[in-house]
């Protein structure tokens, strides 16, 4: 062992705590990605192991699986990942929907199918995503909640290994991992489409077809109206990034990677800035442009670095602020965009993005780029526009006043940004109105259901998509309820009398709807059946379904607390060549929140620091904490002054925590942004 080896491996000890803990059994309902095989941990015996504790629904998880990819090919003869899917939603439960997000995000490590979360709960686990490293002896070796820890684990992987290959305890080879058949099909897991509604050339071409992110097939595809008969196709099939030119019968050298929305530019415009189509390139961070003409595949906008709030600005009344982010698109991050649209209104491609819970905007002519909605922390909050909060915001439409119409999924809500004459985040337009948020339906990040009627007590489950129809209703696309729903608000019937506000049910039965818009004879409708790897017609019915299968919440084992005085500690370790950036003040921050609302007496709001100490109430029994961590650090060593243009990191999580109030119980709470062991 060089002496360099041995240091690596002394520090990888010397950050662990002394006390060992041995990891529980990995128990669940069955196995992916094993070819049929169950797995243990003595199974694993040898090997650095990484649970990762996520559900299909997170974006955040979705963040993390693609995190992990490198680390898992460089140390692909000692380190194994094991997915373990503790489902959020109810669809999530659904071992045939596990199976299609398995294959759809193209996982390449097993994964425990654990419904019931006995396995989360054996871990402790209480947020997604949640990873948990298991030393080679079966012990404990770290927990982390959160995004973006890919530099930590790099540096603990290697200390593990230096360490136990020192010890001889480390055993080198293939892990479990089982890839499965491949499946040939036209779509697969296609996202989003919008129809053809101009002459765009190209032989084959033509008005009444469709433009399709052919999302699994990482690719751009014009469909006829049979929706089956491929006219052309703009990507190379594998994921990837790269530019090209083409020709008008598509280019098949230029990559994307998990495409989801797209939008349509008008013909001036799309004629000036030389592309006609606007792609949300969501696992590149980009939005992409495409000329029909020319076949030519551009970047618009993104550096291909995944956004995450200034780590400088860490307090919530720093955090990402409305307004123009300039004129250089391809120097400013972006998170996962999920879906674009052209708004006649704005004259701007507004941008939903899914990453940070925020609308952006992005004008073709100038190339600025601009934050429009959402302070970029997670939940459902409304009021003005720099106010609200979203949650993975997945499907935009807008409607005759040109009020964009959005489809918040991880709250299960349908949203409207009202934008008045007062839509210009940037300033430009100097209204005295301001553009805000209003909820239509959906209650908060736990809260789901298959519910019609009035639409203060409707619930939906993850939508995704939504479209604006001429008669003013909205259509959503109900994924995780296999649904397509219609809101219609309040509106006077023939006979002159007034219909109140409802919500009800157009069509059910269909596999993960992810987008729904009108066919182009006004009397159908276009649905994007995701997990049926197809494009659907459904006709618009004359009387549409009331349907009530009530509501829910997430379930999720409840955490006895003691009612009165309690502290809440949230614990931080910096990885090994990173220390707390404390140049501007505490680089870290709480904010506490809870429903019911009067469930905290005393202590909630944002403040800096990883403790608090909460007044709980005595007369409310049950409730839930909703709480989000964030810490700062840069490159650089303790005690050493952090170089200007060290490179910075932000850690955050959100965690939803169920709590029942006893006397008796727990008065206090210790959770873990990053924990070493």
């Amino acid at each position: 062992m060089t002496a360099e080896t041995a240091a690596t491996a002394e520090s990888a000890a010397d950050i662990r705590r002394t006390d060992r803990i041995r990891a529980s059994e990995l128990i669940g309902r069955g196995w992916l990605n094993t070819g049929g095989k169950q797995v243990t941990l003595e199974d694993l015996r040898g090997k650095i192991v990484i649970l990762d504790f996520w559900t299909f629904c997170c974006i955040n998880c979705l963040h993390v699986l693609d995190e992990l990819r490198p680390l898992e090919e460089r140390f692909h003869d000692v380190l194994v990942t094991v997915g373990v899917h503790s489902p959020k939603f109810e669809h999530e439960a659904d071992p045939d929907a596990l199976a299609a997000a398995v294959e759809r995000y193209e996982i390449e490590h097993p994964v425990l199918d654990d419904p019931n979360l006995v396995t989360w709960q054996a871990y402790s686990a209480r947020a997604w995503p949640t990873l948990v490293v298991i030393d080679p002896e079966g012990y404990i070796a770290a927990s982390l909640s959160g995004e973006g820890h890919v530099a930590g684990l790099t540096s603990l992987v290697e200390g593990l290994a230096a360490e136990h290959e020192t010890k001889g305890t480390l055993h080198r080879g293939d892990g479990p991992y089982v890839p499965p058949e491949p499946v040939s099909r036209t779509l697969r897991f296609p996202g989003k489409a919008v129809p053809v509604t101009r002459e765009l050339g190209g032989e084959g071409s033509g008005v009444g077809n469709f433009l399709v992110a052919d999302t699994g097939h990482h690719r751009i595809i014009e469909l006829k109206d049979d929706l089956e008969t491929v006219v052309r196709s703009w990507g190379t099939g594998e994921k990837g990034h790269a530019d090209g030119e083409g020709s008008s019968e598509g280019n098949d050298a230029a990559q994307f990677t998990e495409p989801q929305g797209l939008t349509l530019l008008p013909t001036e415009l799309a004629e000036q800035v030389g592309y006609d189509i606007v792609v949300a390139d969501t696992v590149n961070h980009r939005l992409r442009g495409i000329s029909t003409s020319t076949g030519a595949v551009t970047t618009l906008v993104g550096n291909g670095v995944q956004r995450l709030i200034d780590s400088e600005r860490v307090t919530e009344a720093q955090a990402d602020e409305l307004g123009s982010l300039g004129t250089d698109p391809l120097s400013v991050s972006l998170s996962s965009p999920w879906d674009v649209l052209w708004s006649e209104k704005t004259q701007r491609v507004i941008v939903a993005m899914a990453g940070t819970h925020q609308i952006f905007a992005f004008d073709p002519a100038t190339g600025e780029l601009s934050i429009w909605a959402g302070t970029g922390l997670e939940g459902l909050s409304d009021g003005d526009a720099g106010e609200a909060w979203f949650a993975q915001t997945s499907g935009l439409a807008a409607d005759a006043q040109g009020d964009i119409w959005i489809a918040d999924s991880e709250t299960s809500s349908l949203r409207v940004l009202r934008l008045g004459d007062g839509y210009g985040a940037a300033g430009e337009k100097g209204s005295p109105e301001t553009p805000y948020v209003e909820t239509i339906v959906g209650e908060g990040l736990f809260d789901f259901g298959f519910r019609d009627g009035d639409p203060a007590q409707a619930r939906l489950q993850h939508p995704l998509g939504v479209a604006a129809l001429p008669d003013g209703s909205v259509l959503v696309a109900d994924t995780y309820n296999g649904a397509i729903r219609r809101f219609h608000g309040e509106h006077f019937a023939a006979d002159g009398t007034t219909v109140p506000a409802e919500v009800s049910t157009v069509a059910r039965g269909l596999k993960e709807p992810s987008d729904v818009l009108l066919d182009s004879d006004g009397a159908t409708l276009l649905v994007v059946e995701t997990n049926a790897h197809e494009l659907v017609r459904i006709a618009i019915p004359e009387e549409y379904l009331t349907v009530d299968e009530g509501a829910s919440q997430t379930q999720r084992p409840a955490t006895a607390v003691a009612p009165g005085e309690f502290s809440l500690t949230v614990g931080f370790a910096a990885p090994t060549g990173q220390k707390l950036d404390d140049r501007w003040g505490d680089p870290t921050q709480l904010k506490i929140s809870s429903s019911p609302e009067n469930l905290i007496l005393e202590g909630a709001g944002n403040s800096e620091g990883l403790e608090r100490t909460l007044r709980l109430n005595t007369e409310v029994t049950e409730g839930v904490l909703h709480i989000t961590a964030r810490a700062a650090a840069c490159d650089g060593a303790p005690g050493e002054e952090i170089p200007m243009h060290a490179a910075c990191h932000l850690y955050q999580q959100d965690w939803g925590i169920p709590v029942t109030l006893e006397e008796g119980a727990d008065t206090g709470l210790q959770l873990d942004l990053r924990g070493i062991r």
